[in-house]
This record gives structure tokens, sequence and C-alpha cells, in this order.
């Protein structure tokens, strides 16, 4: 691989030797010139009467991955769906409008008229009399039933005869027990962690960690809220064989909010004595309610709360056909059901696509937006998507976080969580699973604070071990490392800087590039990286009208950035959302290869990728 590389460079040998700049420490300094302000080719700004916002880069979204996918969202094959709509809008008028076809009968239907249904958007006038492949009415794979002591298990008066009969009180006693206890719930409160079915991976188990301080890093004013947590890890459990690392990551089994949950139970006319009472679940195949366990069926103990808290997403996907299917089989409304069953249609498919690269819905709005459609429960379950959990990465050195407390050693882990948010038809926004359940235990644990409130009990349901960050892989080396992040991303560079400024041989030898809107509210663990953070840290402003973009600060940086991956051991690292900083990142590193190593495009993304191959190049972004 070192060839591959070496091969590349040789042809472009004539300014492209990588030598250390000319400067009296050993290896470049953060570069704090005119031109980290301003880049040589940008033209100078204009007043702050003219300044006009500064537009971020484009990026994609990835809607399927693969023909399965793809089958899985609309009931159809690849070769069926590209038979009825090619997605090049050709069925489209210039005004945006469905071209109706020829010799198709057309009816007008009554729309729900209710704000749910209008935020929907659907572009529907009106809605051919006969529908052609409508999608089968999906597999029903999970039943809940109602809790009856089986023919087999005897009552306890029937037991204590039997006893008295064959006198094998030992063996008798105990099927009964085990008996019973497959009838029974189990002993676990499920206001703090899931289930114990909801098992992330075996060996390893959710733990309802404490949480030990809770505070908001950003300030008044932010474009979004990062919370930061110390978490209590102190009574985790030993034996699963798997220790924290610096630079890794936690999975985190996060709650449905519960007043969504509630909202849904009420849609789906469930009573209020049933939703807390124990019942049977029966799945015919397949891994849910866990998370990844195996292909099987399965019979288990649990409540109806339970399932739509910890096991099924009510809100992080867009709606399926499969899920409009079972709303247009149980719907009353002779409207709603054509509109549904137009949308489970072949004539539906491009509306059905418009709508289902919209802003996600969450399954209330599809039920305040069909009224009248209210399915069984144990048949919405069976194709919702499962509620998957969330990785945070650590931002402290783990094996260095200790605090005594009640005359006890207790092991703390630190992680810091930005609050994602997404349009909601209701209130305008809403927050994301994980980042929402985080921020309502952060301020849940703030208010309690504010109250003078000394034993604070609020839990994180976590676990580790199954999931580690690809960096905390790379970050043994003592070579030169530059570490690029922006928002969030910068938080497990926090624990690695905090590691290497201890160590003597590693001095001198890391720089943090931390890309953020406005450092007065958005920049975060100011002051909390350990010694000689001005010297390591540079960070860069985004603010509209006259800041500049992470990536730009890479360019203007190029000295380092080829210093640092041309050295022995040299890595560069890359953490943050993939949309705009990610994309823009590895852009700049190409143009720095491409200056700085005489080397062509296609050359200089080739020389980054064998990097990453080797390890020196490693990016983690989402």
């Amino acid at each position: 691989m070192a060839a591959q590389v070496d091969r590349i460079m040789a042809q472009h040998s004539a300014n492209s030797i990588p030598e250390e700049p000319q400067l009296p420490s050993m290896a470049p300094s953060l570069t704090y010139s005119e031109s980290s302000e301003h880049s040589e080719s940008e033209e100078p700004r204009q007043s702050d009467d003219m300044e006009q916002p500064r537009r971020r880069r484009a990026s994609t979204v990835l809607i399927v991955k693969s023909p399965a996918d793809i089958q899985r969202i609309t009931g159809e094959t690849t070769t069926q769906l590209v038979q009825r709509c090619c997605g090049g809008g050709c069925c489209l008028t210039s005004d945006g409008k469905r071209v109706k076809k020829q010799g198709i009968e057309y009816e007008r239907v009554k729309f729900p008229d209710n704000d749910a249904y209008r935020a929907l958007n659907l572009k529907i006038e009106e809605v051919p009399t006969v529908l052609n492949n409508i999608l089968d009415l999906p597999e029903q794979t999970a039943f809940l039933q109602p809790l009856r002591r089986p023919s087999n298990v005897p009552s306890p008066t029937e037991s204590t005869a039997a006893l008295n009969t064959d006198g094998n009180t030992t063996s008798a006693t105990t099927d009964l027990e085990k008996s019973v206890q497959k009838l029974a719930l189990e002993d676990l409160d499920t206001k703090i962690q899931p289930p114990s079915f909801v098992q992330p991976h075996p060996p390893h188990h959710v733990f309802p960690a404490r949480i030990h301080t809770a505070r908001e890093l950003t300030g008044q004013g932010a474009e979004k809220r990062t919370f930061h947590f110390d978490i209590d890890v102190t009574n985790y459990p030993e034996d699963e064989g798997v220790d924290f690392k610096v630079g890794g990551a936690i999975g985190v089994s996060a709650p449905n909010e519960e007043s969504m949950v509630e909202e849904l139970l009420d849609l789906l006319l469930v009573p209020r004595f049933l939703r807390d009472k124990p019942v049977l679940l029966r799945t015919t195949k397949g891994r849910w309610p866990t998370v990844w366990g195996e292909d099987q069926a399965r019979e288990l103990v649990t409540t109806r709360r339970d399932l739509l808290t910890w096991c099924s997403d009510i809100q992080s996907y867009p709606p399926t056909k499969q899920l409009l299917r079972i709303l247009a089989e149980f719907a009353t409304n002779e409207d709603e059901r054509k509109i549904l069953f137009f949308l489970c249609s072949a004539e539906g498919q491009g509306v059905f696509c418009d709508f289902r690269t919209g802003p996600h819905i969450t399954v209330a709005q599809l039920l305040h937006a069909f009224p009248s459609a209210r399915p069984p429960l144990d048949l919405l379950l069976s194709v919702l998507q499962p509620l998957m959990p969330r990785f945070y990465s650590l931002s402290n050195d783990p094996h260095e976080s200790f605090l005594r407390r009640d005359g006890k050693q207790h092991r703390l882990i630190e992680i810091a969580v930005t609050v994602h948010t997404s349009s909601d038809w209701r209130t305008g926004s809403r927050n994301g699973v994980g980042s929402g359940f985080f921020q309502r235990q952060a301020l849940k644990y703030i208010e309690a604070q504010e109250r003078g409130e000394k034993d604070i009990e609020v839990y994180i349901p976590m676990f580790k071990g199954l999931m580690a960050n690809p960096l905390a892989k790379q970050f043994v080396s003592d070579g030169p490392m530059l570490l690029i992040g922006a928002g969030v991303g910068i938080a497990p560079f926090r624990g690695f800087v905090q590691r290497r400024l201890k160590t003597a041989n590693c001095a001198n030898k890391v720089w943090v590039l931390q890309g953020c809107r406005d450092s007065l509210v958005d920049e975060l663990y100011s002051g909390e990286w350990g010694v000689h953070e001005d010297e390591v840290k540079r960070v860069v402003e985004s603010r509209r009208g006259q800041g500049r973009y992470v990536q730009e600060e890479v360019k203007a940086q190029a000295d380092l950035v080829w210093y640092i991956i041309n050295s022995v051991d040299g890595r560069v690292f890359v953490c943050g959302s993939s949309k705009g900083m990610g994309e823009g990142v590895e852009q700049a590193l190409i143009e720095v290869a491409m200056e700085k190593g005489n080397l062509e495009h296609d050359e200089a993304k080739q020389f980054w990728e064998l990097k990453r191959e080797v390890g020196q190049y490693i990016a983690e972004t989402w």
C-alpha cells in the first residue's frame, strides 16, 4: 500500500517532497496569518449593509441502498417500480401537477378537513375510479393475546393435590415455578430501562446509568442546543470483558417520548386499563421486539406501553406502503379509503414517492390525518420499524475520570449531545428520538438541581462494547495528528487530547480545527481541553456574512496538513456531520494534495484513499 502512495508521489517529485516548514519548532503551528482570516482568492467583503447570507454546500440524502430496501418501502421489485415510474418527473406538468393518462376515468374525493392531512402536502386532485396493483395487506407477524394460565399449568389447589399423591415435591414445585415465571412480567423498572428482551447484542445488556451532572454547553441564542453529561458507570457489570476506550462510543436505548406514546394509545382506542396490563406477545418470525436477536418466533410477557415506548419507532422513518395499506384496510370513511388505496396502487406511485421523500411523518400524524382509520395495535406493530439504539462518542478519557463521593470512588464517562430537530405539523419542530430524550433528561436534572435537590436520580439506559468509534482504534499512535471536527463532532477528540497532552513524547504533535457557527454561543468545551489549549486548537466560525467554514480553514492550513499526512505515523481525523462539513473537508483535503503534491484531481483523490486504507486518514461522519 505504501508503495502505491510512493508511486503516485514519485510522478510529481518536483515540488512534492514533504518538508518541515522553516519554523522554530519541529512541526508547523496553526497558521494565524492574514490568509487564515480571508483566503487569497476571496474577494474583499462588502459592507454590513451589502452582506448576503452565505449559502451552504448542497448535500445528498440516501433514500435506499439496495433493491431489498426498495421492496420494503414500496412493496414492489425494482423492475416493477421502473416500469411505472422512472423518477424523472415526466408525469408532471410545468406547474408541478400530474398528467392525467388517457382512457382512465377519474373521480373527485373529499379530502379530510384537518391540519394533519393538509400538512402531508399530498399532491392529489382526483383519484382513478379503478386502481391496479394495490399492495396486498401485509402479513401480521405480531399478536397480542390475553394472559391466561395454560392448560398444562395446574392451579395452586391442583398442584397441592398432586404433591400429596406422588410425593415428588421438589420436581413438581420447580416445574410449576418455571411455568408461572413465563407468565409474569419481570421485576424491572421500565421507566428507566427497557425490558430485558430488548437486548442489544449478547452478552451486552442495557444498564440504567445514573447521571452525575448535566449542563448545557451552548449559550443562549445558539442555533442548536448541546448538552454535556457526566454519567456514573461505577456499577456497570464487569462480566462483559470490554472496557471503555478513549474516543470510543456507548450505545443508548432511548425511549419514545411518553406523551407521544400516550397519544398513540389514545388514537388507537386502547383502553387505559389495558395499557400497563401484562399481555402475551407472540411473534411468528423476525428479530422484533429484540434489537439484534435471532430471526425466530417468540413468546414473551410485556405491556402495550412498553412495546410502543421501547421497541417500535413511531417518528423517525418516512411512511411505508405497508403502513398506509393497513390504514386503508381499517378506514371507515369512504373518501379516506380511496386516498389511502390510491397511495398503495400503481396509479399513485408518483404521489407516494413525493410523499415518501418529504419530511418524516409520525404515526400519530397519519392517524390524525385519516381519523376513521383505527387499526389493531398488534397489526400496526407488525410493520413499524424497530426502535434502534443511538451511539454517542465519549468526550473524555474514561481511564482517568474518577470522583470521590459518599466515601466511595465513582467512575465517570462524559458525552456531548446536540439536539436535532425536524419539522412537525403542530409545533413547527420536534426533537429526534435520541437527542430529544437526552434533552429531557438534562432539563429534568437541571431543574431538580435548581430546586436544591441533593440526591437526584435521572438515568440513561446505555450499554458498551457493541460499537466502538472507528477513531478509537487509531488513537494509539505517537505520530503527529490533525483532528478536524464541527459541532458535536469535536467531542471525541477532547478525551484524546487530554491524554496526549499528559504524555511528554507527544508534545507539539496534536492540532485541532474546530468548526462552529459562533464561538460565543456554539463553541463546545472552551477551556476544557487541558494545558496549552490555545496552542493546539483553532476555532473556525461560520457566522453569517463574516465567517468561514472549517473546510476553508483546512485549505488555509495546507502546510500543516501536508506535513502531518507525510510524517511517520502521521494521521488526519475528521469527525462530524456528513452533510456539508464531511463532504467539504474531503474536497479541501484533495485540493491540498493537488497544491502541495502537484497532483491531478483523480490522483489526489486516490492519494487520500490509499491513506485511508493504511489508517492515516480516518473519517467518521453521519
